[in-house]
């Protein structure tokens, strides 16, 4: 069903989206955040490894992230968050004050287009 407040996008916006699979190398608390993160780095294969905050401390503790595959919009801008440079955007599905990553469900080569 639509999301009547969503404004409809084309196969032209969707295809300038990087979304790619990626393989989480290292996870710690995010102390400077204003809300309870970790910083995440995230192996993308060619596309090198890159770094970001995510607020996923309800659900899980970096231990756990460590080796998960994830998903991840790799071409917006660079943006500064309490002093670190994320360099692209973790998805996940948000419920409230809880996200829950979206990962493939069966392992995948690191740095794989989603279409």
């Amino acid at each position: 069903m639509n999301n009547p407040t969503m404004e409809p996008i084309t196969w032209e916006d969707f295809a300038k989206i990087d979304i790619r699979t990626g393989t989480i190398v290292a996870a710690e608390v995010f102390a400077e955040a204003r809300k309870p993160a970790y910083k995440i780095k995230v192996d993308f294969g060619d596309s090198g490894i890159r770094t970001t905050s995510a607020q996923v401390t309800r659900r899980y503790s970096p231990e756990e992230l460590i080796g998960k595959q994830v998903v991840g919009v790799l071409n917006f801008p660079p943006k500064r968050i309490a002093g670190l440079k994320s360099e692209f955007l973790l998805l996940g599905a948000i419920n409230e004050d809880e996200v829950t990553l979206l990962t493939p469900d069966k392992p995948v080569e690191n740095g794989l287009k989603i279409g």
